[in-house]
């Protein structure tokens, strides 16, 4: 049997697209290629977007930044000096990227000037840290990356 080039072109489209579904189907289906939202919500956050950014610009405002330093004991979080810690309120939110599964919020209770999350509950590699915090009725965000 002879074959045209018109069957040829028609044989070449069907296994291209034979191959491009073969793929499609791969990655929809094998759970090693989740495609996960950043975060759950993720429109009700943006409804909020200009008093994050107040928040944000509050932390820029600050004389002594909120410090994040890796230990080995874990992560230790230094707030500034100059401020009573006590009178400090909030939540820290460990967000990390590959896998939602880690994430999780530490509240935040201070009697010193810095707070220590332990070791045992990060693992290495990169964690978006965000401290949602208020000191005398202002509402602070701070938000670090680090790698582990």
């Amino acid at each position: 049997m002879k074959i045209n080039w018109g069957t040829g072109i028609v044989i070449a489209f069907a296994l291209f697209m034979t191959f491009i579904l073969y793929f499609v189907f791969k990655v929809q289906s094998d759970s090693k290629y989740d495609n996960e939202l950043v975060v759950e919500e993720y429109y009700k956050q943006e409804l909020v977007f200009e008093k994050r950014m107040e928040k944000e610009q509050n932390d820029k405002n600050l004389a002594l930044p909120v410090e994040v330093i890796a230990q080995e004991d874990g992560l230790k979080i230094v707030f500034p000096t100059d401020i009573d810690a006590t009178k400090i309120k909030g939540k820290v939110s460990l967000y990390r990227p590959s896998n939602q599964k880690l994430d999780f919020e530490v509240p935040i209770s201070l009697s010193g000037s810095h707070l220590l999350i332990p070791k045992n509950n990060l693992v290495g590699g990169r964690w978006d840290i965000s401290i949602d915090w208020t000191y005398e009725g202002k509402e602070i965000l701070t938000k670090k990356t680090i790698y582990l």
